[in-house]
Order: C-alpha cells, then structure tokens, then sequence
C-alpha cells in the first residue's frame, strides 16, 4: 500500500508502507543501520512480541474518508477548547507536499528519537538546520531539500507495486507515534497540531501504540486498509 496525496504545493511519488523500501531510504539519507522498520503483523500480544525490541516509533497507514475527516474536525475542535500538554521536546512538521507523508512520517518517528538513534549525512544537516524551527518552517524547509526529495524518489519507485502518478487520487495516509517525555504523541502532518494520547513509556509503547492502532480501526471497522511498521532496533 502507499501513502496519501493531499492538495497543496509540490507532489511527490506516493512511498509504499514496505520496510525494505523504507529501510533503504532511510539508511541512504543518514538513520544508523542499527535501527531498522519492521512489519507489524497484528496488534495482540502474541504478534506485538514479535517486533524486536526496543521499539521507538510505530508507524500507521489507514485509509482517509468522510468518516475520518468528520472525527478529524470534531477531534480538532475539543483540543482547541479544552486545551492539552505537548512536550516542547516533540518534533512536529507540518505536510504541505502532496503524497509525502509517508516521509514526514518517518521523519518523526527518527527525529523525535535521535537521543538513541544515530544521524548522519542529510539526516543530520535537516535536523539540525530544522530543530528550533516551527512546524510550517520546518515544512518549507523540506520543499526545497533536494537531497531528501531525490532520495524519496528513488525510494518511491522501488516498491513491490507500480508507483501512481504523482496527480492520481490516493487515499491512504501515514501517521507516526511516538513516546516522549512519558507521554505518547500521534504526529500527523496534515493536522494543526501533535496529538498528546496519554501516558507511556519505554516499556508499555508499543503496547500503548497498538493501542491508539486499535481506536482507528475501531472508528472505521468495516475497512480493511491498516497497516503499522515499527521502527525499532536491528541488534
């Protein structure tokens, strides 16, 4: 399966939720090839044990319809008013290139865990230059990283299915959730804003991320588009 478009400036080729795919792009722009994206093939414990361990970020590709885009206002909307605590250590970006949110999101699964994952090579240049940056500069920023746009590219073409166009309708769409600061964060660059779900830690977050899994499929259980790849170590 591959990512979502979206309307907005620049179009990339959709990225296939495929951890070869993802774990070449990745290791080519600068992430240490001692972690590694790996399928998750259900959400029990039984299949939930089976991603090594320790995992950092959990990856999610469901499909975008009226159903999620009514939850997605209605949910935007209590934040607004009843407020919520965002760590100021979360790395957020917005999504303003169209089909590239499988990227954004395995940009925050890696830049929200580089206090144990090693960058390197534009990795490290884009953080660097984006860390004290807003989610939208942050955003602008990647516009215009041609290092990670080309690298992108050459990913997106290599999936086990023929890459869309860059103009086709795709409806699926990639969210990354993370653990930081003992609180477990949804990171969608298509929403205002880093989405706070509660308590968590090292231990308990693949667990509690499976978790937050289960209420998207909950919300929509006659849809059979989920996929989840965990980022977590390969040693």
């Amino acid at each position: 399966m591959r990512t979502s478009n979206m309307a907005s400036k620049p179009r990339w080729l959709p990225l296939e939720s495929n951890p070869d795919v993802m774990n070449k792009f990745a290791h080519n722009i600068g992430m240490s090839k001692s972690w590694q994206f790996f399928d998750v093939f259900g959400l029990d414990p039984d299949l939930l044990g089976m991603v090594p361990s320790p995992a950092v970020a959990l990856l999610l590709l469901f499909p975008i319809n009226e159903k999620y885009e009514a939850y997605k206002k209605e949910e935007q909307e209590k934040i607004e008013k009843e407020g919520q605590s965002v760590s100021p250590k979360v790395y957020f970006m917005k999504q303003t290139i169209g089909n590239a949110c499988g990227t954004i999101g395995l940009l925050h699964a890696i830049a929200n865990n580089t206090d144990v994952i090693t960058v390197e090579s534009y990795l490290k240049t884009f953080f660097d230059a984006t860390k004290d940056m807003t989610p939208d500069q942050r955003a602008d920023k990647l516009e215009t990283d041609e290092s990670i746009s080309a690298a992108h590219e050459t990913s997106a073409q290599e999936g086990q299915t023929e890459a869309p166009s860059r103009e086709e309708e795709v409806n699926l769409h990639f969210i990354a959730i993370v653990h930081k600061d003992g609180e477990l964060y949804e990171l969608d660059g298509r929403k205002r804003f880093p989405v706070n779900h509660g308590k968590t830690s090292a231990d308990s977050f693949l667990q509690d991320a499976a978790g937050v899994c289960q209420k998207f499929m909950a919300r929509d259980p006659s849809e059979l588009h989920f996929t989840m790849v965990a980022l977590a170590s390969a040693q």
